[in-house]
C-alpha cells in the first residue's frame, strides 16, 4: 500500500506496469508494426508529460491525441516525433496544427482544402491521414462510397500530402466479428487509396486497431496500432487478456466516530444506522473524481478489509462503515482503487458499480488529486 505523500487523497501511477502493458501490445503485434499510444485527455487523466516520459524510451511510432492543443502541449514538452490528431479539428485550430507539425485526421474534402491553403500560407507541407468511416459514424469519409471521394482525399492538394489511412472500431471489446466486418470494408478503401497514391503508396501507414482490436484481431494490425485503455490498466472486454494494474487511488481517514442506532448520514439522509456503528470519514469525494453513483453501493479497503460506502458521497468527503475493523484510526490510508493485502478493487469493478466505464473513471479523477508516480508495486 502507498505511503501518504502529505495529501488528503492521491492517485498512484505505476510506470513499470504502464511500460509492461505497452510491451505486451508491441509483442503481440510484432516488431514490424508501430505502436501509437493514445495520450489524449491528459493521457486518460494520468498526466501526459509523465506518460510520454515513461514511454518514449520504448521508441513508440508516435503519440496520438484528440485535440490540437494536446499536440501543441507535447511539442512544448520537447517531443519531436510524430503526433497524430485522431479526431476532427475545428478550422480555427488548423493553423496551430500546421505550425506544430501535427498530422491531422481528415474527414472531408473541404477540410483537406483548408489544410492545404493554411499550410501554403505558412510555407509548409502538412501531413494528414484519411479517416474512413466504417461504422463508427462520428467522423471520416463514408467507406461505402469511396469512389465519390477517394481521388480527392488520397491525392492530396498543394500544401498537404496524405501519409496515412485509418478507421475506428466500434465494438472490438465485445466481439471479433465486427472487427473483421469493418476491416473488410476498410481494406477495400485502402486498396483504392494506395492505387491513387501510385509510386508514393509506400508512404501510407494503415492503422485500425485499438486496445481491444489488438488482441481480438492482430492479424489485421498492418502498419500501426493505437492502444489506449489497456496501457492504463483498463479491461478490454470479456475473454481478453488483463492488463497490469497501473492506477491506485488512496485517501486518508480524516475522522473516526462511533454513532448510536438511528443516526442519519449525508445529504438526503439516505443512510440510517440500525445499530451502534463506527464510521470513518475519508478525505475524498466527487470533487476529486470519486463517482457519486457509488453512494450506498461502493466500498473502500482499510487494513486489508472491504468496508462499505454509506450515505451519499459528498463533494469533499465519503463515509465508510468500519464497525468490523476495529484497528482503523485517523490518519490511516484507505484504498478506493488498487490493493491492500489480499483485498483489491480494480478500475473496472469500480466503474461497473458506478454504472459507467473505466475510461470515465480515469479521466474523471480531478486535478485536486496529486499524481504520484512510482516503479514499485502499490
Amino acid at each position: 500500500m502507498s505511503t501518504n505523500p502529505k495529501a488528503r487523497a492521491w492517485v498512484q501511477v505505476r510506470a513499470d506496469a504502464l511500460r509492461d502493458n505497452y510491451a505486451r501490445v508491441r509483442d503481440h503485434v510484432g516488431l514490424g508494426t508501430g505502436v501509437l499510444p493514445m495520450v489524449k485527455a491528459d493521457a486518460y487523466g494520468l498526466g501526459a508529460e509523465d506518460v510520454v516520459r515513461a514511454l518514449t524510451p520504448l521508441d513508440p511510432w508516435g503519440f496520438g491525441v484528440a485535440a490540437v492543443s494536446e499536440g501543441v502541449r507535447l511539442r512544448a514538452l520537447g517531443f519531436e516525433g510524430r503526433i497524430v490528431v485522431c479526431s476532427p479539428v475545428p478550422p480555427e485550430d488548423v493553423g496551430e496544427a500546421v505550425r506544430s507539425s501535427l498530422q491531422l485526421s481528415i474527414s472531408s474534402v473541404d477540410a483537406l482544402r483548408h489544410l492545404g491553403q493554411t499550410a501554403r500560407s505558412a510555407g509548409r507541407i502538412a501531413e494528414y491521414h484519411v479517416d474512413v468511416d466504417t461504422g463508427m459514424g462520428r467522423s471520416g469519409f463514408d467507406g461505402r462510397n469511396a469512389a465519390g471521394w477517394v481521388a480527392a482525399a488520397a491525392g492530396g492538394v498543394d500544401g498537404a500530402r496524405c501519409v496515412g489511412c485509418c478507421t475506428h472500431l466500434h465494438s472490438a471489446d465485445e466481439n471479433g466479428e465486427t472487427v473483421h466486418e469493418q476491416w473488410s470494408l476498410f481494406s477495400a478503401v485502402v486498396d483504392q487509396v494506395v492505387a491513387e497514391r501510385g509510386p508514393e503508396a509506400s508512404e501510407i501507414v494503415v492503422h485500425v486497431l485499438n486496445s481491444a482490436g489488438v488482441f481480438r484481431a492482430s492479424e489485421v494490425a498492418r502498419s500501426v496500432v493505437r492502444p489506449g485503455i489497456f496501457l492504463y490498466g483498463g479491461g478490454i472486454g470479456p475473454g481478453q487478456p488483463q492488463p497490469q494494474p497501473v492506477v491506485s487511488v488512496f485517501s486518508t481517514v480524516g475522522l473516526v466516530r462511533s454513532v448510536p442506532a438511528g443516526t442519519t448520514l449525508g445529504y438526503g439522509s439516505t443512510y440510517r444506522s440500525e445499530r451502534p456503528e463506527r464510521w470513518a470519514t475519508l478525505c475524498i469525494g466527487y470533487g476529486d473524481g470519486l463517482p457519486r453513483a457509488l453512494s450506498n453501493r461502493g466500498c473502500a479497503i482499510l487494513h486489508g478489509t472491504m468496508v462499505p460506502i454509506i450515505g451519499r458521497i459528498s463533494m469533499d468527503v465519503t463515509v465508510v462503515d468500519i464497525s468490523d475493523v476495529e484497528a482503523v484510526r485517523e490518519g490511516d490510508v484507505a484504498t478506493l482503487i488498487g490493493s491492500d493485502g489480499s483485498a483489491a478493487r480494480t478500475i473496472d469493478e469500480v466503474a461497473a458499480e458506478a454504472g459507467t466505464i473505466s475510461y470515465e473513471v480515469l479521466t474523471g479523477l480531478t486535478s485536486r488529486l496529486p499524481r504520484v508516480w512510482t516503479d514499485q508495486d502499490p
